[in-house]
């Protein structure tokens, strides 16, 4: 007795969505992050600023005299630069426990710092604000990038921030601590390969 031939192309498996489109909301932090460096390397960071920043880094304090001699940081208030930018912290939260609402709520795995720093723009052109840029300091001299996730939900805008030259803006940087640990400085970029400033928080 004849037997019906075999199919040939035996039936697949449904394909599984890819990684990129399960996860939409990290794909397009990523994205925004990846354009960010970018744009930041084409508009070469950290040159001269119209302000009279040098290429590295210049401080100042909040009356344009030199920080405190023996190479203390200036501290919350103080104008400080690098590069292009201009940065004031002008506040410090810690011991966060959430950021966002009901429906965005993001939960730390320590505990949150929230810095909120004045940016403003010195040189001639415009200017991307990498949150992904910045970093928070311990005593004993650990380094903490920002929560890039909580920081975009505790201000969205800051997800592809450019500062137009002589603008400024007020960002909230949300940085992911262990419980308990006290920050004492943030080091605060024009651009993810400039030399930074560092304010004291303390």
């Amino acid at each position: 007795m004849t037997q019906p031939p075999q199919n040939p192309y035996p039936q697949q498996p449904p394909a599984k969505k890819n990684w990129f489109l399960r996860h939409k909301i990290l794909t397009v932090l990523g994205a925004l992050i990846v354009i960010g460096v970018v744009v930041n390397l084409a508009g070469g960071g950290g040159e001269s600023g119209s302000g009279g920043a040098d290429s590295t880094t210049s401080q100042a304090a909040p009356n344009g005299e030199e920080p405190a001699e023996g190479g203390q940081a200036p501290g919350i208030g103080a104008a400080v630069r690098d590069g292009k930018f201009e940065f004031v912290v002008q506040n410090v939260e810690r011991g966060v426990t959430s950021v966002g609402d009901q429906y965005t709520s993001q939960t730390p795995q320590g505990e949150y710092v929230l810095v909120t720093v004045n940016v403003a723009n010195i040189g001639n052109e415009q200017q991307l604000f990498d949150t992904t840029s910045q970093k928070l300091l311990d005593a004993q001299g650990r380094e903490y990038s920002t929560d890039t996730v909580a920081t975009v939900t505790e201000d969205p805008n800051l997800g592809f921030s450019q500062i137009n030259p002589g603008n400024s803006l007020v960002a909230t940087l949300v940085f992911d601590i262990p419980t308990g640990v006290s920050p004492s400085e943030i080091e605060l970029h024009d651009s993810l390969f400039s030399g930074g400033v560092t304010v004291a928080l303390g």
